[in-house]
């Protein structure tokens, strides 16, 4: 703890840009390390989601993520649940530069009711794909399409909030019980975001299949400036990865998945959160970039349209190559924003790691 004056203390905390990995006595060849990623039922090729933001996952782009190894993950409260074509008017918010501009056009976009049919519609065009199926709603909306969801068939149901927490106290409406929620629902749930110790305790014995760390949206975000609040990750992860330690040992042995969500603009960001103890990435800001990204170059979170506090705004990412050269390659930039899945290899065969759960007892020194 740090005096930060007389009358507040203050726990020291880091970000990914305040730590580095460390190389052992030992290195790998890329080719013999192993990535795959099991949660659930279900394997990956490798450990990343891609995160239900409009301007990265529409149906196409979230059977084309899963058709290249990974888990594609729907925005169930954005365009594509409230418009049977919401091409034109993503083409539109494209075309608008003027970020108040762009604000108040998706301000009204966004008004524009869920609809359950257009939910199910969604979820079967790509259960139809053959590709793993995951929808997201925030905790606000849960409750009213939760059925919805599950009549769909998916194979993982996310809840992804700025912060979710397993106890919302509200004197003017009936709040999510996650716990008796998740226990009725025949679903593998993923929770989050959450960001200390005690918070992804709590979430864990909802009995989630994973948990979400972060506030999620990246560059997108700007909670810190709107509400103070924010989540340096480095620190967060590892607070996280301690309480699913604890979990297991008070469950008796039940894994809860611990997938970071945020902050993770390049393949660093990636190896340096499963350093810290992530079991997977959500990515958002990288796959934004694609060319077949919905957002026409532009990327976007769920608070940037909020009715009345919006706490984000679009980012002009450019378009940098395809979704497949983003997570798999070849890349053409040496900046770390292309060939995520090469790159993390990478990052575990020069550490001496063939194992993702191994790579988590690398050694990280923080800078100076």
């Amino acid at each position: 703890m740090i005096e930060i004056g007389r009358a507040k203390r203050a726990t020291q905390v880091y970000g990914f840009d305040d730590i580095a990995i460390v190389p052992t006595r030992r290195t790998r060849s890329p080719e013999d390390v192993r990535l795959a990623w099991t949660i659930d039922a279900l394997t990956f090729d490798f450990p990343l989601m891609a995160a239900p933001m409009d301007s990265v996952m529409s149906p196409e782009t979230a059977i084309a993520f899963g058709r290249l190894g990974g888990l594609g993950v729907l925005n169930l409260e954005g365009l594509w649940t409230r418009y049977d074509d919401p091409e034109p008017l993503l083409e539109e918010l494209g075309g608008i530069s003027d970020a108040g501009a762009a604000t108040r056009r998706m301000q009204e976009l966004y008004e524009e009711p869920i609809k359950a049919e257009l939910i199910g519609a969604r979820m079967q065009q790509i259960r139809d794909a053959g590709v793993p199926v995951a929808g997201a709603l925030s905790p606000q909306q849960t409750q009213e399409f939760a059925s919805a969801v599950e009549k769909a068939g998916v194979d993982f149901f996310v809840i992804r909030g700025t912060t979710v927490s397993a106890e919302h106290v509200s004197h003017d409406a009936q709040p999510l019980n996650l716990k008796e929620f998740i226990r009725k629902l025949d679903v593998p749930v993923i929770v989050g975001g959450c960001a200390t110790y005690q918070a992804a305790l709590h979430l864990m014995r909802t009995g989630a299949a994973g948990v979400l760390v972060g506030f999620g949206g990246g560059a997108t975000g700007r909670t810190r400036h709107v509400l103070g609040v924010e989540v340096p990750m480095a620190s967060a992860i590892a607070d996280v990865a301690a309480a699913r330690r604890d979990y297991m040992d008070e469950s008796g042995g039940r894994y809860v998945q611990v997938i970071a969500d945020g902050a993770l603009g390049r393949s660093g960001d990636l190896a340096k959160a499963i350093a810290c103890g992530a079991d997977a990435c959500m990515v958002g800001t990288p796959l934004a970039r694609a060319a077949e990204a919905p957002g026409r170059g532009w990327h976007w979170g769920p608070e940037a349209w909020h009715a009345r506090l919006p706490r984000g705004e679009r980012v002009r990412m450019g378009r940098a190559g395809t979704l497949e050269e983003i997570v798999l390659g070849p890349s053409h930039t040496p900046d770390g924003t292309m060939n995520l899945v090469g790159a993390l290899r990478k990052a575990m065969g020069t550490t001496g790691y063939t194992e993702v759960k191994e790579f988590q007892k690398v050694e990280i020194v923080v800078h100076a």
